[in-house]
């Protein structure tokens, strides 16, 4: 959705604007008037279980913040929406269906001079059903990475060159940490999540996402595609872009990503300076 849609709906009880980003104190410095905070990692992820939050946990999430199944959430955030296409990302996993981004996220409502405030949303809590998670139709995990891998399927690993060879193991200006070996899974080719964006932060128009992405990489009408990148948020950017705006329906995200794969015990990698090695059996 555009900012410009954003602005006249701000006050329509059907609708409700969520932020999620990178920075997690950034929400309390100045939202969206009437924007919900919806934390990556304190909301969306059991940290126990290393998985996201269950029926239950969701159902929680969503009725604190006065949320229901009917009503349109509009992601936004920081970083070119990055945290925000992983929220709504989850949130498709329990099937929540009128689900959108706020296209250009906070760094276009901000630099548009559109307000912000430190009030709450002051919305009241809702009774939102427990619905099971769905983790087939949009979510891959490592077997079956493997198993794709194996028939040579599509995968595209959306790091930056240097993660993608292998010499970095996680985004430039980053610590390097998280896995211990360096690479990406054989036969992925490498799209970085921000080729999609403009420098506003706004999408790419359809013609250039075609060229990247179609034309680009040969895909073809049908395929099933898994994306991944360190641990899911990039990988979630361009799940939406592929999924919502190129419209291809066989799109999974590989959450797990390179924080599982690099430090997976008898898994292949790809590197220049390393042959390939099957999997052990």
């Amino acid at each position: 959705m555009s900012t410009e849609w954003l602005a006249e709906h701000l006050d329509d009880p059907n609708v409700v604007v969520a932020e999620s980003d990178e920075d997690v104190l950034l929400y309390d410095t100045g939202h969206i008037p009437g924007a919900v905070k919806m934390d990556w990692h304190a909301d969306l992820n059991d940290p126990v279980a290393r998985d996201y939050v269950d029926g239950e946990g969701f159902a929680r999430v969503m009725s604190a913040r006065g949320i229901t199944p009917d009503r349109t959430i509009v992601f936004y955030g920081d970083n070119f929406n990055w945290w925000a296409a992983y929220a709504l990302w989850v949130c498709s996993l329990f099937g929540h269906e009128d689900l959108r981004l706020l296209d250009g996220g906070r760094q276009k409502w901000v630099a548009e001079g559109r307000p912000l405030t430190t009030d709450g949303p002051g919305r009241e809590p809702s009774r939102y059903p427990v619905l099971p998670r769905d983790d087939g139709s949009i979510r891959a995990f490592k077997e079956d990475v493997l198993a794709h891998m194996g028939a040579k399927g599509r995968m595209v690993d959306v790091r930056s060159p240097g993660e993608y060879s292998g010499e970095l193991t996680h985004m430039p200006d980053y610590p390097q940490e998280g896995a211990l070996r360096g690479g990406h899974v054989p036969g992925a080719q490498n799209v970085p999540w921000k080729t999609a964006a403009n420098d506003d932060g706004t999408f790419r128009d359809a013609d250039e996402l075609t060229e990247i992405y179609r034309a680009g990489l040969g895909i073809a009408d049908g395929e099933e595609i898994i994306a991944y990148c360190r641990i899911g948020e990039r990988s979630s950017h361009t799940w939406f872009v592929l999924r919502h705006l190129l419209g291809m329906e066989n799109v999974r995200n590989y959450d797990g990503s390179w924080v599982e794969w690099g430090n997976a015990v008898r898994v292949p990698i790809e590197r220049p300076d390393q042959p390939i090695r099957p999997p052990l059996d």
